[in-house]
C-alpha cells in the first residue's frame, strides 16, 4: 500500500477517459497490483481490501477537490509564459497533497503490514529482483548514447501527449536537457535497491511486532516514505534536490518555447482534466 498513491498521480496525467475509469477501479486495481506482490493470505485479502477502499473513500472526498483547483489554475496559467518558480510552486503543492495520501495510507497500511510472514516478505524480494531486471533492460543497458535515446524518446512522447507533436527544435531542446541531467543510470540503480531494502526492513521488523507496537509500525513505515522521497545521504539529496530544480526549468522552457497552438492543446487538456475530477467528486 506504500505505493498505491504512484497510482493516483499517474492516473492524473493520463487521457481524460482513463481518470474517471482507472480512478473508480483503483481499489480494486491496487489490489490487484499489491497481491502480484505479496501473495496476501485469505484472512490479510478483506482488510486490505477494506483499507484500500477506506483511502480510496477518503482521497476523493478530500484530495480530488485540490487537485481539480491545482488544474484549473494551471489551465490559466498554461497561456502565458512559466517561470521555473511557479513550477516549483506546483510540485511543492503535489509532494504536500502525496504526504497527507501517503500519511493516511501508513495508517491504514500498518496493520496489515503487522501480519506478513516470512514467505510473503520473500515473495515481495523476488518479485522486485524480476522488476530490476526489467528496470535495467530500460535504464542500464545499452550505450550512453542508446540510454539517452530512449529517454529522449519517452519524454517526446509524454510532452507530445499534451501539446502536440513537437518540432525539432523543441525535440533537440529536450535532449539538451537530459543530457545536462544529474540522474545516472549507476545512481539511479544505488537509490532503486536503496529504497527496496528500506521499505523490506520496515516490513521485517513490522511482521515481528506486537499488537501494542502498531504505533511504532506507522512510524517506521512513514519513515520509508521520508526516505523515499529523501535520501537519507548527502550525496542523494543533493541528487534529488537538483533534479526537482531541473525538472522546474526543464519544464518552464519547454512551455516557453511552445506555440498559440500548443499552449490552447494544453490548456484544454487541463480544463478536460478538471472536468472529470468534478464529475468523480460527486456522489
Amino acid at each position: 500500500m506504500l505505493r498505491c498513491v504512484f497510482l493516483l498521480t499517474v492516473l492524473c496525467l493520463q487521457g481524460c477517459s482513463a481518470i474517471k475509469l482507472g480512478y473508480q477501479q483503483l481499489p480494486t486495481l491496487s489490489y490487484w497490483w499489491l497481491d502480484s506482490s505479496v501473495s496476501f493470505s485469505d484472512a490479510q485479502t478483506p482488510p486490505t481490501k477494506e483499507a484500500l477502499a477506506q483511502l480510496h473513500r477518503w482521497h476523493r472526498a478530500e484530495e480530488l477537490p485540490l487537485y481539480a483547483d491545482v488544474f484549473k489554475r494551471l489551465a490559466v496559467q498554461s497561456a502565458e509564459p512559466l517561470q521555473p518558480q511557479q513550477v516549483c510552486s506546483v510540485v511543492s503543492e503535489v509532494d504536500k497533497a502525496l504526504d497527507r495520501t501517503m500519511r493516511k495510507a501508513v495508517n491504514l497500511a500498518a496493520p496489515v503490514a503487522m501480519t506478513m510472514g516470512p514467505e510473503q516478505l520473500s515473495h515481495l524480494s523476488q518479485h522486485w529482483a524480476s522488476k530490476n531486471q526489467d528496470w535495467e533492460k530500460e535504464w542500464v543497458q545499452g550505450s550512453a548514447s542508446e540510454r539517452l535515446e530512449r529517454r529522449v524518446s519517452k519524454a517526446v512522447d509524454r510532452y507530445s501527449d499534451f501539446y502536440g507533436p513537437l518540432t525539432p527544435t523543441q525535440t533537440a531542446m529536450v535532449r539538451a536537457q537530459l543530457q545536462q541531467s544529474a540522474w545516472t543510470p549507476d545512481w539511479g540503480r544505488r537509490d532503486r535497491l536503496r529504497r527496496h531494502q528500506d521499505l523490506l526492513s520496515a516490513l521485517q521488523k513490522a511482521s515481528q511486532s506486537s499488537p501494542s507496537a502498531l504505533p511504532q509500525v506507522e512510524a517506521d513505515l512513514w519513515g520509508v516514505w521520508q526516505r523515499w522521497m529523501d535520501p537519507p545521504d548527502a550525496y542523494g539529496r543533493g541528487v534529488i534536490q537538483k533534479l526537482r530544480s531541473q525538472a522546474c526549468e526543464n519544464l518552464a522552457q519547454l512551455h516557453n518555447s511552445t506555440t498559440p497552438e500548443q499552449r490552447l492543446r494544453a490548456a484544454r487538456r487541463l480544463r478536460a482534466y478538471e472536468q472529470d475530477l468534478r464529475d468523480l467528486i460527486r456522489p
